[in-house]
């Protein structure tokens, strides 16, 4: 780890000289000024307002079309506004699915939702970073379930606007800083997840920015909520794939920082790694990867997934470390790689080397 990231390896040695005595505190001068701002803009009770919005009754479960997945995208495009993100074309919504009629009216269309923001370095701004997380759930079931006073609606709390409201707040940590990193970071909300990676597939076949100048993608999930159905998770985070690239080693030295362990799950990091949104650009040859708290934990895809059940002060910790991740890999001059000894890599080398001739 220490020797592909020599220069940030340094930044953490001389970052624990002046930490401050927690995760929480970040009133103390540090070395590294970036990572104290992108700390400090992070907060619980910001992920609190997000995610109490976007999982709640209102958005009726954010089912991929539907009125309610038309409402969070707004949210999402109002939030980008205020940070002074730039969309990437005209407009902020890349139309996924588009609006047809039907025999009952008008039904929507689906868009993934994309702002960027800009890079400084008057080359490495053409480089990408994407941070994402998919935004739609699953809708309404189909009868009422008489434990939860005949509750239908799949709110979707941990999985996965706990996902979203983390990408949110680490754009705005990201958009905070004095100066911004070299390398433009788009900042992706996916639709139709759960419904086979609809928004990522289609992305990654009709991408907005160059693949081949895509550098690395971290996708996030199930953030919220630390009740995994193995342990209690506290101060950590998992990640798929953890042996097939390098950005598990920058998302390593990031927790150091912030004194959150990133680990590998034996039993999951490999079987989960094409299940979410990193799966369609992985194939395309980017190395991506999943970020999460909890790979399993209660009410998954039931009514039970509220946002009162969800842990905002570990939130807000395990997203420092991403962010503090992701602006690392932006400023780094040297991209990410697949690790060419796992075997398990060979499909997503030889996709890289075809986008790259």
């Amino acid at each position: 780890m220490a020797s592909r990231f020599p220069a940030l390896t340094a930044l953490v040695s001389c970052f624990a000289l002046f930490a401050p005595a927690s995760a929480q505190d970040v009133s103390k001068p540090i070395a590294l000024a970036p990572v104290r701002v992108v700390a400090s803009a992070i907060t619980a009770n910001a992920l609190r307002g997000d995610v109490s919005f976007l999982a709640s009754d209102l958005l009726e479960g954010r089912d991929t079309p539907s009125r309610g997945l038309d409402i969070a995208a707004e949210y999402i495009v109002s939030a980008f506004r205020r940070m002074g993100l730039e969309p990437v074309g005209d407009s902020f919504y890349q139309p996924v699915l588009p609006v047809t009629r039907g025999d009952f009216g008008n039904q929507n269309g689906a868009n993934n939702v994309v702002g960027v923001l800009r890079g400084s370095d008057p080359v490495l701004k053409d480089n990408y970073v994407i941070l994402s997380a998919h935004y739609d759930h699953r809708g309404l079931t189909k009868t009422g379930n008489d434990r939860v006073l005949n509750d239908r609606i799949l709110n979707g709390a941990n999985d996965d606007a706990s996902g979203v409201a983390s990408v949110l707040e680490i754009a705005n940590a990201l958009a905070s800083l004095p100066q911004r990193p070299e390398r433009s970071v788009l900042f992706i909300l996916f639709c139709g997840e759960e419904k086979g990676l609809l928004g990522s597939r289609y992305y990654a076949g009709h991408p907005l920015v160059p693949l081949d100048h895509t550098v690395a993608q971290i996708n996030l999930e199930q953030m919220g909520r630390t009740d995994s159905t193995n342990g209690t998770h506290v101060n950590m985070i998992n990640v798929t794939g953890f042996d097939y690239s390098s950005i598990p080693s920058a998302l390593a030295l990031a927790g150091k920082l912030v004194n959150i362990a990133v680990v590998k799950d034996a039993e999951a990091s490999d079987e989960y790694f094409r299940r979410s949104d990193n799966g369609p650009l992985a194939d395309a040859g980017i190395p991506a990867h999943t970020v999460s708290v909890t790979y399993e934990f209660p009410d998954y895809h039931q009514v039970g997934d509220e946002w009162q059940k969800l842990d905002y002060d570990n939130m807000a910790r395990v997203d420092r470390a991403v962010a503090i991740a992701a602006w690392m890999l932006a400023e780094d001059s040297n991209p990410p790689k697949w690790d060419e000894k796992n075997p398990k890599t060979q499909p997503f080398i030889d996709a890289a080397k075809k986008l790259r001739r």
